[in-house]
């Protein structure tokens, strides 16, 4: 079966109904089945959906960012940082190389060490999306070959 490119729009809230994220004012995401380019949860549940649908996904902490793992939390020596670097809690910083690195956020901050999350911000929360599909068609032979649908317009990048 073809690979599909399906484009929706999307409001994410949390458990409590908390708006986390929404498309809503801005051109519907759009990517390309089994490329992991969205969770998959979500993947799985739009993928089952037909253009002009509506719905509501629910998609559990295992199914999205996964779970809060604690072996994420690291705590580095506070000389390991520049002397002028104005860190603060909530600050996002990436560490590794340039080919491999994470995105960390600083959550704790004293004279001898920072300590850093590696964990994405919402690991360990099951999420919940209102979501419309706005577009479903086979994607494009370039598309598949470059492992990511192309939005509006074609290819960009």
């Amino acid at each position: 079966m073809p690979q599909q490119a399906i484009s929706f729009h999307y409001t994410l809230t949390n458990k409590t109904g908390d708006v986390i994220d929404t498309s809503r004012q801005r051109e519907p995401m759009v990517f390309l089945e089994g490329a992991g380019q969205i969770i998959p949860g979500l993947e799985k549940a739009l993928i089952a959906m037909k253009k002009g649908e509506s719905g509501n996904v629910e998609v559990s902490c295992k199914e999205g960012y996964g779970p809060y793992d604690q072996k994420q939390i690291y705590r580095v020596p506070r000389e390991k940082f520049p002397s002028d670097m104005k860190l603060k809690n909530g600050n996002l910083l990436r560490i590794g190389q340039e080919n491999d690195h994470k995105t960390v956020i600083v959550i704790e901050i004293d004279d001898s060490q920072v300590v850093l999350d590696a964990n994405h911000p919402l690991a360990g929360q099951d999420l919940f999306f209102a979501v419309e599909i706005t577009d479903s068609r086979e994607a494009a032979t370039d598309e598949v070959a470059h492992g990511h649908a192309h939005g509006a317009g074609g290819h960009h990048h």
